[in-house]
């Protein structure tokens, strides 16, 4: 197994790896920010619980309420808060009863404050802006009552306490003005914990994915590379082999399919081209024989003129038999090439029918052939007149070259569903239904031993085939062996 940079697997796991890297790298992002927001949204929504609880609960003991003389650390140690000169009254006005019970209610929301899972800041002042009370000490510095403050509304802010972000929800009655305070260090902290977590996480899901990406590519290619092993044991010399084809019909098994049919026709192509050569090699090399044969026995002894004339005859009519194969062949050649010339121009059918009619009753007369012309509607059809001409007089000459002595062969030439129908029937030896989708090959013929004593070369049908599909037309054939023979020329009008 080769591993390349450029290779499937390497891009494979590549885009594999990118897509989960960029999957996780989004939902990171979204996430953080998300759970960002939601943090801030609700810790917007608990302050202004927490403020409207702390107003609830201190507006029903207003007659109560003055400045507390405890802070969070006098709370737990029990002893008395100094507080600024500003705040702090003559003892002998103090009440003890008065201080008992103003001490009991901010007992109450520090005790509240020590039961809330967040550490929040709790800071209550009158309408003129003296601290009542605040649940914790930080010295001088307190929460800073907003300036444009409206009456029983929440307002959420966030301010600067001791160098650290505090988000704060103040409210203001007639009485007080209260402010919760939360630290947004915390808020910031379990972010940072979610982005460590992100930071981790991501570089292994990153290591996973390459590792899974490798085996998933190599699993996946596994059978490409069986595949490309067996294709490479297959050569001309054994394309009767195949690949295992796979039970299931994924991208594979329709690859295996595919290269299996493609192995099918170069299989039937080498098969064609090694019958091909050996027809034309035989075709060839019998007149040759023959040629050198007479011509050899000629020179042997000493010939009448007459005789010599008979020889010479002979091996003209293999010369002009070899010439005809010769041109046969490379008119196919260049058909396959696509290098042929055609000339178009409007044919009137019934006219070349009618010349074709006369021509082929002079083939037929030395075999006593009634050469018949059934029908011949006029129609105009643009075409290769000579390619046409050519197309037809072989099927006629086939007809009376395999049409016994005294038989018949009949023409017709007539319109049916906008195309022109040309017919030739015989009533010749026909064709074996398992032989005739094999007629318009090349070189093949029914009757081998007939066909050279008649002079066929089993090229005139493939070259009819080649005609009519160059026309957009069709040959179809129906046969009865011993009865004749129908060949149908379908060629569209339009």
């Amino acid at each position: 197994m080769r591993f390349g940079l450029r290779s499937i697997r390497a891009r494979l796991t590549f885009w594999y790896t990118l897509l989960v890297f960029g999957t996780l790298v989004a939902f990171s992002v979204i996430s953080y920010y998300y759970t960002s927001e939601k943090l801030s949204e609700n810790l917007d929504i608990s302050l202004g619980k927490e403020v409207r609880w702390v107003q609830n609960f201190i507006q029903p003991r207003t007659s109560k309420i003055k400045p507390s003389k405890r802070s969070i650390e006098a709370l737990l140690s029990r002893k008395p808060l100094p507080l600024p000169p500003s705040e702090v009254k003559d003892s002998s006005d103090a009440n003890p009863q008065e201080d008992n019970a103003a001490d009991e209610i901010w007992n109450q929301i520090y005790e509240h404050t020590l039961l809330s899972p967040k550490k929040t800041y709790i800071q209550v002042a009158d309408k003129k802006k003296t601290i009542l009370y605040r649940s914790y000490s930080l010295g001088e510095d307190s929460l800073m009552v907003p300036d444009s403050l409206s009456l029983d509304v929440t307002q959420l802010s966030t301010v600067d306490l001791l160098g650290e972000p505090v988000r704060v929800a103040a409210v203001r009655d007639k009485n007080f003005v209260i402010l919760i305070g939360y630290p947004l260090a915390e808020l910031r902290e379990a972010l940072e914990n979610l982005f460590s977590i992100f930071r981790v996480l991501i570089p292994i899901a990153i290591l996973i994915s390459v590792i899974g990406g490798l085996y998933l590519a190599h699993t996946s290619l596994r059978h490409v590379d069986d595949i490309t092993r067996r294709a490479r044991r297959i050569t001309a010399e054994n394309l009767d082999q195949t690949i295992p084809e796979r039970k299931v019909n994924d991208e594979i098994g329709r690859l295996v399919t595919t290269m299996n049919d493609m192995i099918r026709r170069l299989h039937d192509s080498f098969a064609q081209i090694k019958q091909f050569s050996g027809d034309a090699s035989h075709e060839l090399r019998t007149p040759l024989t023959i040629m050198r044969g007479e011509i050899e026995l000629a020179l042997r002894t000493t010939k009448s003129p007459e005789e010599y004339r008979r020889v010479l005859a002979s091996s003209l009519e293999e010369l002009l038999r070899m010439s005809a194969i010769i041109d046969n062949l490379l008119t196919l050649a260049k058909a396959d090439q696509g290098l042929f010339e055609t000339t178009l121009s409007e044919v009137k059918l019934e006219e070349l029918v009618e010349e074709l009619r006369e021509d082929s009753e002079t083939l037929a007369e030395s075999k006593g052939i009634t050469v018949t012309l059934d029908e011949n509607e006029p129609m105009t059809i643009v075409a290769d007149v000579v390619k046409l001409r050519q197309l037809f007089l072989n099927l006629i000459s086939n007809a009376i070259k395999y049409t016994p002595v005294g038989g018949a062969v009949r023409i017709s030439m007539k319109r049916e569903n906008g195309s022109a129908l040309f017919q030739v029937q015989d009533t010749g030896i026909g064709i074996p239904p398992q032989e005739i989708d094999k007629i318009f090959n090349r070189f093949y013929r029914v009757d081998k031993a007939r066909s050279r004593e008649l002079g066929g070369s089993g090229l005139g049908l493939s070259i009819a085939k080649w005609i009519a599909e160059l026309h957009r037309g069709v040959i179809t054939v129906e046969s009865e062996v011993q009865k004749g023979s129908i060949f149908t020329v379908q060629l569209p009008l339009n």
